[in-house]
Order: C-alpha cells, then sequence, then structure tokens
C-alpha cells in the first residue's frame, strides 16, 4: 500500500515542481552566501590594504569590519528569505501534494 502512495507522489507533476524550486532557490542562495564569502577571502588575500583601510581619518575601525558584518547580516536575511518561502509556498504546494494523493 505505501509503496504505491510513493509511487503515485514521484509521478505527480506537483511533486517535480516541488523539488525543483526548493532545489533551485537552495542552490541559488547558497551561491550567494559562498560566493560574498569567497570574495571576502579572495580581497583578504590579494588586496588586503582595502579593508585595512580606516573608515575616517585617524579612527580605529577599518572598512572590513562592516564588510564582515554586511555579510554575515546578509546571510541571516537570506536564510530568513528561505525559511519564508519554505513555510509558504514550498508547504502549500507539499499540503495540494498530499491532498491529491491521497484520494
Amino acid at each position: 500500500m505505501s509503496r504505491n502512495i510513493y509511487q503515485r507522489v514521484r509521478e505527480n507533476p506537483k511533486f517535480n515542481e516541488l523539488v525543483t524550486r526548493r532545489g533551485r532557490l537552495g542552490a541559488l542562495l547558497s551561491l550567494m552566501v559562498l560566493g560574498s564569502y569567497y570574495l571576502f577571502v579572495m580581497v583578504v588575500a590579494f588586496s588586503p590594504d582595502t579593508l585595512r583601510t580606516p573608515l575616517h581619518e585617524g579612527g580605529m575601525l577599518t572598512v572590513g569590519v562592516p564588510v564582515g558584518a554586511a555579510i554575515i547580516i546578509g546571510s541571516w536575511l537570506l536564510t530568513g528569505y528561505y525559511v519564508h518561502k519554505a513555510n509558504s509556498d514550498f508547504d502549500r504546494l507539499s499540503a495540494d501534494l498530499v491532498k491529491e494523493v491521497s484520494k
């Protein structure tokens, strides 16, 4: 019996849509986060003076600190966006799929 349900789920177009949309969004957001971290590390490695520059004359705070903080906060915001999409769009699509398959 359960094997029949799994087969119906896999064959349902909504399941394919759910898997595709969720995978694409996850990959895109992961690339954005990893890309920003990688770019930051590359700037540190190849142009450290860029991030070592003080924000204002005589100041102790350098450009690297707010840039690093922005990367972390941006990562949190992208995570929040994914959670929002998962709780709204993906959950709705999943519930529709369960209704169709249970008939």
